[in-house]
């Protein structure tokens, strides 16, 4: 009997453990390059969900990928479940607008919103501007063609009815060659839509005088408010040499997707890793330590947001 009862609670254990593996489950998500903070934002996420693989038998990776467009038709396609990108992509991929004309995801959903990704205006203390309208008739870094910096550049311009033609120089120099352009004089300003804080500043504002410059304004404010995509944001003081307050400007923000066919409780298990351990997750990079729950749960968020990730905001009384 009594080895009739041990091959019995061996027989019990052999099919828990089966029963264990089969409840695994595994999510991918996509990220960015290897240096950026999209990866950092994918490898967090999976920290947090990993912690508690235990529970609830969900795991993750985060593999480096070629970023926000990458991921999007990842997760169409079904190679991946979740993904960074940017708001404006998001947008456009859910609308079938820009580059996704013709081949929208009507299936993308929101889950929320990560660090912002602000228009950043840097210029040099002797030249003497303070402000977004300083700039016209000054030598300016507009970016490289076909770049994202070019390309909301271009926006901001024709929001105020102006063009590159408004400035001394439009030169078009890439984001590596910006920072030492400005120190060499061979420019004024330069402008970058970058997550912060951001090597490349901060090696611009340690080579030279340089200040952080705000862009406000009723232009600013009619872009926010007619385009989902952007967001108001503001650079925190202190991060860079020469710009010690908040610096107040507009930009993208880094969203978290997925598409309506990953199932409810699996992205409810993702967004509740996260929320439940808020302040870790903040601490994983410097580009999150200001974020908060109320914007996450809605600013740049423009595709619907998924059932799951509601389920949670309305457990914990963010949304009605």
């Amino acid at each position: 009997m009594k080895f009739l009862k041990i091959t019995s609670l061996a027989t019990v254990a052999a099919l828990a453990g089966n029963m264990a593996a089969a409840q695994e489950r595994f999510i991918t998500i996509g990220t960015g390059g290897q240096t950026g903070v999209y990866f950092v934002v994918g490898q967090s996420i999976c920290r947090l969900v990993n912690r508690g693989s235990g529970d609830h038998g969900l795991k993750c990776t985060a593999p480096s990928t070629g970023g926000s467009i990458a991921n999007i038709n990842a997760i169409k396609a079904g190679d991946m479940d979740m993904g960074v990108a940017q708001s404006d992509w998001q947008f456009h991929a859910f609308n079938g607008s820009s580059q996704f004309e013709g081949a929208g995801f009507d299936k993308l959903r929101a889950v929320f919103s990560v660090h912002g990704e602000p228009f950043t205006v840097v210029a040099r203390t002797d030249s003497g501007v303070a402000s977004f309208d300083d700039l016209f008739g000054k030598r300016v870094n507009v970016g490289n063609p076909g770049s994202g910096q070019r390309a909301t550049m271009d926006v901001v311009l024709g929001a105020m009815g102006k063009s590159a033609d408004d400035f001394a120089l439009a030169s078009e120099l890439k984001p590596a060659e910006q920072s030492a352009a400005l120190g060499d004089n061979k420019v004024d300003a330069i402008i970058y839509t970058v997550g912060h804080p951001n090597g490349s500043i901060q090696e611009a504002t340690s080579t030279v005088d340089a200040t952080l410059v705000p862009v406000t304004g009723d232009a600013i404010e009619t872009l926010v408010n007619d385009n989902p995509y952007y967001a108001k944001a503001t650079i925190p003081g202190g991060m860079y040499k020469g710009t010690d307050g908040d610096v107040e400007t507009f930009g993208v923000k880094a969203t978290f997707v997925t598409s309506a066919d990953v199932e409810d409780d699996v992205v409810y298990t993702v967004v509740k890793a996260v929320f439940d351990n808020f302040d870790r997750f903040k601490g994983l990079h410097p580009a999150f330590a200001n974020l908060s729950e109320e914007e996450m749960i809605a600013d740049g968020l423009s595709a619907p947001l998924h059932p799951g990730a509601e389920k949670y905001y309305r457990e914990r009384g963010w949304l009605n």
